[in-house]
């Protein structure tokens, strides 16, 4: 046998957020606490209490997040969670913008079975702030046509893949979500550093918690630059 069974990696970009009590949440959801149950000096070991929600920080969402009968995150194949992925530039629109199937038209021909989509829209440059609240997001019909061309995980550097609705604002609906969900893919939100992804077809993964019956999950995610 000649040659490594596995290609070899050039550099690793951390996407994921660090997790603290400032971590935001979509509107509603449990706010992270997370606070010491042992400590060195008292107990001898430290151990932290951690408390949040399923859909805290960088994470995924499985079909059960919206669906009664969708699966749950530990019942799903961890393909959707590791493969080659194409980073959609969509940096410099405007807030609360739509993301189109003709915005797409760049990377529509890498697109297919296997191939994880990523939403670079720039957005957490507003992480912790107000602003992060007003950021673009897909459309129902790009993500439909998403799902036909056969991605099952799509990821974006945003709060949710759907607009998001803040008290007093009218509901925009979660097309996109219900798409993909539907299909029987995830969804990654809260990405960060895709800026710092240079490869052309970096390899990610997005594997989650493997809590048991959940919605979601939070992630550590990571791109690889890997030599073929």
């Amino acid at each position: 046998m000649s040659g490594p069974l596995v290609p070899s990696v050039r550099g690793i970009v951390d996407l994921s957020h660090p997790l603290d009590d400032g971590t935001p949440v979509y509107p509603g959801d449990p706010v992270a606490r997370i606070e010491p149950a042992t400590t060195i000096e008292e107990h001898g070991y430290n151990v932290l209490h951690v408390r949040m929600g399923s859909q805290t920080g960088t994470h995924v969402d499985a079909p059960f997040h919206f669906l009664e009968d969708g699966a749950r995150i530990d019942e799903l194949p961890l393909e959707l969670f590791l493969g080659p992925a194409v980073v959609a530039d969509l940096r410099g629109r405007a807030p609360r913008t739509p993301i189109t199937w003709a915005d797409l038209a760049p990377v529509a021909d890498r697109l297919g079975p296997g191939r994880m989509l990523l939403l670079h829209t720039g957005w957490d440059a507003h992480w912790g702030t107000d602003a992060y609240f007003a950021h673009p997001y897909l459309d129902g019909d790009a993500a439909q046509r998403l799902v036909d061309a056969g991605v099952r995980t799509i990821g974006l550097d945003a709060l949710s893949l759907d607009e998001t609705v803040l008290d007093g604002e009218s509901a925009g609906g979660f097309a996109a979500h219900l798409a993909v969900l539907g299909a029987g893919g995830v969804i990654v939100e809260n990405l960060r550093n895709l800026s710092s992804v240079t490869s052309a077809e970096p390899v990610v993964s997005v594997l989650p918690l493997r809590l048991t019956g959940a919605d979601g999950a939070p992630v550590r995610a990571v791109a690889f630059d890997v030599a073929g």
